[in-house]
């Protein structure tokens, strides 16, 4: 019997094996037989055992090639479908069913869960849910408020298109090797309808990539040449304020601004003053 590979360091590999913390994330998974789920970096298999026990099938992404020989021993291939592949790059709307949408789990290599989690939100209308245990510090950002330290361009852009609540901490000893931080598990749940609209997309992410890129700075001077200091006013927010202590319906209202402002100066529209936050974003959101 061949021993089992190294984790490898080009690949953030850290190997979950604490059987009691696995045990514990499969039950906040809470696996039905029918779930079309797909599992994101399955390692070893630690987290694919157990799921193949509550699931008739489980299809799985992994990127190290050493790796799918040791997969492809845990299940026939209609009960187990591997895709050797990066799931940066990965279509997961494509592997939706028919009918219902794809629950996403996996424990993520820390150098990638951010660009990771955006590529996902990209495909958030087929997924029903995800489940996934992370650097805690990053899920901390996940779930910050407006006015905590680690509340910034991550969690705003989550919370556009979907809720995240950190479930457990997960200490270094449950991994191997042991990474030198502790991690959390998440779970994220994308909305079923938005809380940015869809023609704003592009100014909400402008808006909150420049506002956060000048965090220490007051809105009036974070958002210098994107949206005007009058136009902040007539949003209804204060625009000596910092980009950490604004709900996500101020940056929606602001993304508005900054749309209207890039079409007045290209003729598209006549100008007018900027409205309220749209009336889909719920006051409630500011307190």
């Amino acid at each position: 019997m061949k021993p089992p590979l190294a984790p490898r360091k080009r690949f953030g590999q850290n190997f979950l094996h604490d059987p009691a913390v696995l045990a514990r994330i499969v039950a906040a998974i809470a696996p039905d037989r029918q779930d079309a789920m797909i599992e994101i970096g399955p390692g070893r298999g630690a987290l694919t055992r157990p799921l193949l026990e509550r699931l008739d099938h489980l299809e799985v992404v992994e990127l190290d090639r050493d790796l799918i020989p040791g997969l492809r021993a845990l299940a026939p291939p209609e009960r187990l479908t591997i895709h050797c592949a990066d799931a940066l790059t990965f279509d997961f709307a494509a592997r939706a069913p028919s009918q219902g949408k794809l629950r996403i789990v996996g424990n993520l290599p820390y150098n990638i869960s951010t660009p990771l989690l955006f590529h996902l939100l990209e495909q958030a209308g087929a997924i029903r849910d995800m489940h996934f245990l992370l650097q805690k510090e990053v899920v901390e950002r996940l779930v910050a408020v407006p006015g905590s330290k680690r509340y910034g361009r991550l969690g705003v852009m989550l919370a556009a298109r979907s809720d995240a609540k950190q479930l457990f901490t997960v200490g270094p000893g449950a991994f191997r090797p042991a990474p030198r931080v502790d991690s959390a598990v998440v779970r994220i749940q994308p909305l079923t309808a938005p809380r940015v609209p869809e023609s704003l997309t592009g100014p909400f992410r402008q808006v909150v990539n420049q506002a956060f890129a000048n965090r220490r700075k007051t809105l009036r001077r974070a958002l210098a040449g994107l949206v005007e200091p009058a136009d902040i006013a007539a949003s209804g927010i204060d625009d000596g304020l910092r980009p950490e202590q604004l709900h996500i319906a101020d940056f929606v209202a602001l993304a508005q601004a900054a749309q209207q402002r890039a079409e007045r100066q290209s003729g598209i529209v006549s100008p007018a003053p900027v409205g309220a936050r749209p009336p889909d974003i719920k006051q409630a959101e500011r307190t």
